[in-house]
């Protein structure tokens, strides 16, 4: 039998996905701008930043969109994409620890990886 929350986890639960919506707001917006500043023309190792980055901001994108905007999806398909989130978070984080001045970047990647991971947490 379940139960039904209390208004203190429904507040919680709004919070934590409110919290997670921005972070993936935040992770797009800088990879979008980090992949802007590699040179389309570029070497090889640019170019895979290049695109790690927009993967990495369209993912973050979509995820922000689900928990902010569709609120008829069911619990198993917002932590599978929660989960994809947070994995192409921490894979653009580290590549993105391979070049220099991405300090921002990898922060905001790795936030949005924990506030990915918190939310999980929260819907277990």
């Amino acid at each position: 039998m379940t139960s039904t929350p209390t208004q203190q986890e429904l507040i919680r639960f709004l919070e934590d996905r409110f919290a997670c919506a921005q972070a993936c707001t935040e992770c797009a917006r800088v990879c979008a701008l980090r992949a802007s500043l590699v040179t389309p023309d570029g070497t090889a190792e640019q170019e895979r930043l290049r695109r790690k980055g927009i993967m990495c901001a369209e993912v973050c994108d979509a995820t922000c969109r689900l928990l902010s905007e569709e609120n008829r999806v069911d619990e198993e398909s917002i932590l599978v994409q929660l989960e994809w989130c947070r994995s192409i978070c921490l894979e653009c984080a580290h590549a993105f620890e391979a070049c220099g001045g991405s300090e921002e970047s990898v922060a905001a990647c790795r936030a949005c990886a924990r506030a990915c991971s918190d939310f999980m947490a929260s819907l277990r």
